[in-house]
């Protein structure tokens, strides 16, 4: 009898401890947050979180509704935490922040200093970490996050997905989670960057449904440039050029266009379809030295030029040409980072892999060494294809 009273009595505390439901949301009592973005106000810090309006964004919904499909929502406060829980003087629902799209950084508020918004996002058990950090580049995170957008009618999943795509085929563009954010600020030998983005036209038009409803619209968002920091601090931007080689050094170049000028005079432009870098870092006879070493492969994509691309040492030319660009575009980089002094490639990062008690000895004095540190590139490049056309036709054409 008495086992039974205790396997009752086990079987009770199970079924407590195994119920799915203590901790339910139900969907009409939260605000699904996609977009957040932080501006600086007097000393205090302005938070705009970006709701979704569920019913103007449905897709059985037919026509277009009259609502915008998403609300945003503004509060400061000294913290964001406190901010976050002040829009609920607005809201009617509590804010739920666990599918947010993009964090949106005002140019003024990165240039004094992110860590201490990094700490509140960090903290938050709602957020995950797979939303993209992004500056606002010449404006306010607000004005970004007010922007309504075509094609996508929710604009943070706009930014989300223009930002993923960027990087895959064109790839000045990089984008930046939290957790890698993170890494980078606490790395000794490699400074954060962040991507930028910046409103192109006339914002003051750009808030309601007519900025959609045009084939041209008002205003539109676009990633533009590099930031780069010196620990937690903006201090300066990589134009497109730069922000290429960039991602050539990082070895994050999936896809992208260029273009080189031909012997004779006019450009063809080449369609990088695979890239690959290998970073290395040594001393020798006490002298930190890096050597990047760059392999692309390309396509011929566009011939603005009289050139005869059957000609093997035709190819072979436009291959060290090829070669001189992408060298060029990655010493660009290196030029700027010197530049700010700022060590963006994760260079004293390579040195500390291969030489520790060289790093562990001199990284007090890193930037120092930075400045004058020797980096050699080497660049290979392999023509593959030719396109569909052998001859050039503007070639044809005045011939």
């Amino acid at each position: 009898m008495r086992r039974c009273v205790m396997l009752f009595i086990g079987l009770f505390i199970m079924i407590g401890l195994l119920t799915g439901c203590w901790s339910r949301r139900e969907l009409n009592d939260i605000a699904i947050s996609v977009g957040m973005g932080f501006d600086k106000k007097d000393d205090q810090v302005q938070v705009t979180i970006q709701i979704v309006n569920p019913a103007e964004v449905a897709s059985s919904k037919g026509g277009v509704g009259l609502a915008a499909p998403v609300s945003t929502f503004q509060a400061t406060s000294k913290t964001i935490f406190e901010a976050l829980r002040k829009i609920t003087t607005q809201s009617p629902r509590k804010v739920y922040s666990s599918h947010l799209r993009i964090l949106v950084i005002s140019e003024e508020l990165a240039r004094e200093g992110i860590t201490p918004i990094l700490d509140g996002i960090s903290r938050n058990h709602e957020m995950r970490a797979d939303f993209n950090i992004v500056v606002a580049r010449g404006t306010t995170a607000a004005n970004i996050l007010n922007i309504l957008t075509p094609i996508e009618k929710i604009p943070s999943n706009k930014m989300f997905k223009t930002l993923e795509l960027s990087e895959q085929l064109w790839a000045p563009s990089v984008k930046v989670k939290l957790n890698t954010l993170i890494s980078d600020l606490q790395t000794e030998g490699k400074d954060p960057v962040l991507t930028g983005i910046q409103i192109n036209g006339d914002p003051s038009k750009s808030e309601n449904k007519s900025n959609v409803n045009r084939t041209a619209p008002f205003a539109f968002l676009q990633y533009s440039g590099v930031a780069i920091f010196k620990k937690d601090k903006l201090i300066g931007w990589l134009n497109e050029k730069e922000s290429k080689g960039y991602n050539y050094i990082l070895d994050n170049v999936k896809s992208t266009i260029g273009h080189i000028t031909c012997p004779t005079g006019g450009i063809i432009a080449v369609e990088v379809v695979r890239a690959k870098t290998r970073m290395k870092g040594k001393v020798e006879n006490g002298k930190p030295q890096i050597n990047v070493d760059v392999f692309v492969e390309q396509n011929v994509g566009e011939v603005q030029c009289k050139i005869d691309l059957l000609d093997p040492q035709t190819i072979e030319e436009l291959e060290k040409l090829s070669e001189k660009e992408v060298k060029t575009i990655i010493e660009s980089t290196i030029q700027k980072a010197r530049k700010y002094n700022v060590d963006i490639c994760g260079f004293g990062e390579a040195i500390y892999r291969a030489a520790p008690k060289y790093w562990n000895k001199n990284k007090d004095k890193w930037k120092e060494e930075f400045h004058d540190l020797p980096v050699h590139v080497n660049t290979d490049v392999k023509i593959r294809r030719l396109g569909t056309v052998s001859d050039p036709l503007v070639q044809n054409s005045k011939e």
